[in-house]
């Protein structure tokens, strides 16, 4: 009994340990130049905008701020005054009502006519007030190119793609840029998955 009791109990401080964290996994593909191994860490950097972020630069400057802490972390130091490289941010978000996998008689929330099997066959079935919760499914993807100047050569770009039920962009954005930018300034070959483990 004591021996079931203690099993129980490191069961339930296992499962409360690991309630502690969330993973992000992204999908990373990098590249770099040739020239970019011999390049010295920190790099001196400002932000670059295209003319379309100009044109929301308050959203632009959000962004900015909120991976700040991860660019810092690669080894990039934000130097307005007399930086040596260009960072550009590229960030596309998309909400869908539900992930591919889910029901699909099921569209925002209320059921829907669909396909079934029956007894003598095919059957298009016809559900009358039956109702499901949505989850809502969030797929995000951010680029990150890396110029050096005054020559505007680029030395290092990344690409990180997440999806997944986290709606809090504040946690989920940072952690895929630490992802993305993961060996830098020299890019890993290929593609590949890059887990960032986060609280919850």
């Amino acid at each position: 009994m004591k021996f079931a009791t203690a099993t129980l109990m490191s069961w339930i401080l296992l499962l409360g340990g690991c309630s502690g964290m969330r993973i992000v996994d992204s999908d990373v593909s990098a590249f770099s130049t040739p020239l970019t191994p011999a390049t010295a860490l920190p790099l001196r950097y400002r932000f670059e905008r295209l003319p379309s972020q100009q044109a929301h630069a308050e959203q632009s400057a959000a962004l900015e701020a909120l991976v700040l802490p991860a660019l810092d972390r690669a080894g990039l130091q934000r130097d307005d005054t007399s930086p040596q490289y260009t960072v550009q941010l590229d960030l596309r978000m998309f909400r869908d009502p539900q992930a591919p996998w889910d029901d699909p008689r099921y569209v925002g929330g209320y059921a829907v006519p669909h396909l079934a099997w029956g007894r003598y066959g095919l059957l298009m079935r016809h559900p009358s007030l039956n109702m499901e919760f949505e989850f809502p499914y969030y797929r995000r993807e951010i680029a990150i190119v890396v110029r050096r100047l005054p020559d505007a050569q680029v030395v290092f770009e990344s690409r990180a793609r997440h999806d997944g039920r986290w709606s809090d962009d504040d946690a989920v954005l940072p952690a895929m840029v630490q992802a993305a930018l993961q060996g830098f300034p020299v890019a890993p070959a290929g593609l590949r998955r890059v887990v960032i483990e986060i609280p919850r």
